[in-house]
């Protein structure tokens, strides 16, 4: 590599260079801070993840990095701001919570940096080896942060289920991307489009495209790989919880999206039944399975999995319209996510602590109004109920299926979201018109901010729609 090539290269890759040096700073600087280097270092980090943000926002140039192997372009800076917005947002949140979740430890926020550094890698990979370092970069960092709390059977077990069934998943990409590399010749997205362009298309190579894309739906938590959820949201500390749902789903979605937009699309007919089958499952088994659930946190889990149905549904598209309203729904799924896990740190009593059974927001209108509010908004966007956001975002999807003439897979998905409309109103009802539990204690200011912020993003999303509407359609514009 010449030094001009390995100037553009660096130029490229600042805001990963920020992270990757300040992470290495940050664990210095909290060995030698003593007592106070949870908080020194939580800020730090923070400030970190801002400024890598900054960059991207600022300086807008496009190109290929490291011999094509890493592209900035405008769909990896849109993707990279909110996965950025997702980590800090679940680091301010995770503040004034740390020692009662017994995760206030400074390893925690350089943990949070290093998986948003993974994430990063991952959202501009154009290769398959570069794709793996930053999903396993992501996953090992990820890993550690499940199993945080060592006091806890409930982390602990998350943790290793976690690892356990991610090893599996990653196994399976690997084994994907090693078949794709022997029937093409080449692992970079790019030359692999190429190869299949020229009419090729052996058995062995579709197998490896569904091995690929089983390792890639496990991190986006797609039926049928989607056990790991219930279960690692439900034991895992509140803090941590919010940050695995939103920030690693973003950039999942986004290498899929560019997986399948790049590297697989002279083959759209063999990924297109594939995304379909993970659509229809996923908001199927999302609508049906949290009816039943008392706990918030594993009725988050099954709503996600159902969310990530409803994205799909724009990717099974394969158009233009599909790519926009999946960067949309993204955006609006990460809101309304992080606003509801907001408002669930803050059911705490001074005695019992964190609660997480949804009787517990009995009467919560009377005892503590604005948070009822927003948690009602929050939760009548995630059921698509207009004018909020979580309307237009399904709208999109549903809009792009149609127009690919994928018909009856937005008639499923409109029917899916009116089963789970029932579970999200039944919170809404014990809210406003149950007896109400003992009070919560008072909510720190950083969770009222972010359901609140939340909250006002979602009523007033019809303002800010067109914006971002242009942003997310210039994004998805790289692929066609």
């Amino acid at each position: 590599m010449t030094a001009e090539l390995l100037n553009t290269s660096l130029q490229l890759s600042v805001p990963e260079l920020m992270l990757a040096v300040g992470a290495m700073v940050l664990l210095m600087i909290g060995v030698f801070s003593g007592e106070r280097s949870v908080t020194i270092v939580s800020g730090l980090a923070v400030a970190l993840l801002i400024m890598a943000g900054l960059w991207l926002v600022l300086f807008t140039e496009n190109g290929a990095a490291y011999g094509g192997a890493f592209l900035s372009d405008p769909f990896a800076r849109f993707m990279k701001v909110l996965a950025l917005i997702g980590s800090i947002t679940a680091m301010v949140m995770s503040v004034g919570h740390a020692r009662a979740e017994r995760i206030d430890k400074f390893e925690y926020p350089v943990l949070l940096v290093i998986a948003t550094l993974g994430m990063m890698l991952m959202i501009s990979a154009n290769d398959m080896i570069a794709l793996y370092l930053g999903l396993e970069l992501q996953s090992l960092a990820l890993y550690v942060v499940a199993a945080i709390n060592r006091d806890s059977v409930r982390s602990t077990e998350a943790g290793l289920k976690y690892f356990v069934l991610g090893a599996l998943s990653s196994g399976m990409l690997l084994y994907g991307a090693s078949l794709v590399y022997g029937y093409t010749g080449y692992t970079g997205f790019d030359e692999i489009a190429r190869v299949l362009g020229e009419g090729e298309r052996p058995l062995g190579l579709v197998f490896g495209l569904v091995f690929l894309l089983t390792g890639i739906a496990f991190k986006i938590s797609a039926v049928p790989f989607h056990m790991w959820t219930p279960d690692v949201y439900e034991g895992a500390p509140t803090p941590v919880t919010a940050f695995f749902s939103a920030a690693p789903k973003i950039a999942a979605m986004a290498i899929f999206i560019r997986l399948v937009s790049s590297a697989f699309e002279p083959i759209r007919i063999d990924w297109q039944q594939i995304v379909v089958f993970l659509s229809v499952a996923s908001m199927a088994l999302g609508a049906f399975a949290a009816i039943g659930q008392r706990n918030i946190k594993r009725l988050m889990a099954y709503s996600s999995i159902g969310h990530m149905g409803y994205a799909l549904v724009g990717l099974a598209a394969g158009t233009q319209a599909g790519v926009r309203g999946v960067i949309i729904y993204m955006l609006i799924y990460m809101v309304m996510t992080l606003g509801t896990f907001a408002c669930i740190l803050a059911m705490r009593r001074k005695e019992e602590g964190n609660v997480e059974n949804i009787d517990e927001l009995a009467g919560l209108s009377s005892t503590n109004p604005f948070m009822a509010t927003m948690l009602t908004i929050l939760m009548f966007s995630l059921a698509g109920i207009p004018p909020l956001a979580g309307f237009f975002g399904k709208y999109v999807v549903f809009a792009a299926a149609i127009q690919a003439e994928l018909y009856w897979l937005a008639v499923i998905g409109v029917l899916a979201s009116v089963v789970g409309a029932y579970y999200y109103l039944r919170i809404i009802k014990i809210m406003w018109f149950d007896e109400p539990a003992p009070e919560f204690a008072p909510v720190a200011g950083e969770l009222k901010l972010v359901y609140g912020l939340a909250g006002l993003f979602i009523l007033g999303y019809v303002f800010v729609a067109s914006p971002l509407g242009l942003a997310a359609d210039v994004a998805a514009r790289t692929f066609f």
